[in-house]
């Protein structure tokens, strides 16, 4: 039987295979991390690896990569083969988070785990009950990503027949990550598990069938609020509004106080709260994985290298990459800075225009004017998602009292940098509260307490979801907010 033999570092693996699958089916088999951005389509290259041996001749989507590279899901084993694979993983995932006091109330057990299944990153908290004391954390990256980037890429493979190994690939490793915690903290085991995540990762993670939040009318046939043995799910608020959202604001207390708040988590998927006079205004907005360097050219995670802040002195762009290694690409701090520096420095116009193809950032790092593009398709989504739901209500930003900036890209958001390309109003910069994973925080609150699952349903119930697919206010506001302010 032929096999493909994996090199990860001093690592060597041998994988046995049958027939003539693709380098990617093999290592998906194996759970080897490898991402695939585009869904294994062959269209973003970001699973271009180090390869030889037996493998189907090159295609067009390969012609301009170097002779050693090819493109993992699209190169077919016809016989032995090896692959070399990056370990470079996420070093700076946002575990911490702004929570409200509880009463201890705990659930039942001795020891509890607080999880949040975000698309990008996954965390999990593990707490004795009895104390409340945190006992660990563990954070990695979702290892659904290996297969899809973002949640339209995993429902599709999920219909494709690949929902178990997207089921197995995260289940998997969150009973990974829980015995780690278990075993470092001397305790025998977790009773007590509260899972959060937008409602497609927790379609996927129940190993549900997500194919009713891929068509119209878009509607989940369960928003959970359910426990499964030892697994509590939180309410979601709609198909597109996830638990995560409702765990978030529980977190934050923005429903505790007369004020007028919102509350933003920016990430592959934009959702929003609005909270005002009694009402819940939520929302979701597809901003795709630009924010965390997918889709492009030089986008990576935080990683060492990854440059984190841009900024101009002196009328020249100056950087700093994490680890101070040497440059290798964007993170997502870095990406919103650099195109902030860039409009500083008049390299592009409010337009996204730029006289150069390729703007350069730090050694060897640079933007195209498409990833200009698709940065302004990203903060034209949320910033038009925010604008849209103020209209519902009748307010400007001026209105607002407080901004709840969740989730880890907004923990390390230069609010500046965000106000100058126009993802959030300016007159919401002096007014932002960052609460970190305010996700992770309200299933751990609802570990310690038991009656924040009824503060969590009140939360969900009193949501209503304003839908942005069709909208005309929110098509309006999108074509303007794609403008760099």
């Amino acid at each position: 039987m032929p096999r493909l033999t994996v090199i990860m570092g001093e690592r060597r693996t041998e994988i046995p295979f049958e027939g003539n699958p693709t380098v990617r089916q093999v290592l998906m088999g194996k759970q080897v991390p490898v991402h695939h951005p585009c869904g294994g389509h062959g269209v973003c290259k970001k699973c271009a690896l180090r390869m030889e041996g037996q493998l189907s001749p090159r295609s067009d989507a390969e012609k301009n990569l170097p002779a050693e590279m090819r493109l993992s899901c699209t190169t077919v084993l016809l016989g032995d083969a090896c692959v070399w694979v990056n370990q470079d993983a996420m070093t700076a995932i946002q575990h911490d988070g702004i929570m409200q006091d509880v009463t201890l109330n705990p659930m039942d057990g001795h020891v509890g785990a607080a999880v949040d299944v975000g698309t990008t990153t996954v965390a999990v908290r593990l707490l004795d009950l009895h104390t409340g004391e945190v006992l660990g954390v563990e954070t990695r990256e979702n290892p659904q990503r290996a297969i899809a980037s973002d949640v339209i890429g995993r429902m599709e493979a999920a219909m494709q027949n690949e929902g178990e190994a997207l089921r197995r690939s995260i289940c998997g490793a969150v009973e990974e990550m829980i015995g780690n915690l278990c075993k470092k903290a001397g305790v025998r085991e977790a009773d007590m598990r509260v899972v959060t995540g937008n409602t497609t990762m927790l379609y996927l993670y129940t190993g549900k069938d997500p194919a009713c939040l891929s068509c119209a009318p878009f509607e989940a046939d369960c928003l959970f609020d359910l426990k499964e043995g030892d697994t509590y799910f939180p309410p979601c608020m709609s198909a597109f509004v996830g638990a995560d959202i409702t765990c978030a604001v529980l977190a934050s207390g923005m429903m505790d106080a007369q004020q007028t708040a919102l509350l933003v988590d920016v990430g592959t998927n934009g959702e929003i709260a609005l909270w005002r006079d009694g009402q819940m205004l939520v929302s979701a907005t597809a901003a795709g994985p630009a924010f965390e360097g997918g889709g492009i050219q030089m986008g990576c995670g935080s990683i060492p290298g990854a440059v984190d802040k841009v900024w101009v002195e002196d009328g020249k762009i100056r950087y700093t990459a994490i680890g101070g290694a040497e440059p290798v690409g964007l993170c997502g701090s870095g990406i919103i800075d650099a195109a902030a520096a860039l409009l500083d420095t008049e390299m592009i116009d409010e337009t996204g225009a730029a006289e150069e193809d390729e703007l350069l950032i730090a050694p060897s790092v640079f933007l195209t004017d498409r990833d200009i593009r698709s940065i302004q398709l990203a903060k034209g989504a949320i910033a038009a998602g925010i604008k849209t739901l103020m209209d519902e209500q009748g307010i400007t930003a001026d209105d607002i009292d407080v901004m709840y900036l969740a989730g880890g890209f907004g923990s390390h958001l230069n609010l500046a940098s965000a106000a100058r390309i126009g993802l959030i109003p300016q007159a919401l910069v002096d007014k932002t509260a960052v609460i970190g994973n305010g996700a992770l925080s309200g299933a751990h609150m609802m570990l310690l307490n038991k009656e924040c699952m009824e503060k969590a349903r009140s939360i969900a119930a009193k949501a209503r979801t304003v839908n942005l697919g069709g909208n005309p206010t929110f098509t309006e506001n999108f074509m303007e907010c794609m403008m760099f302010e």
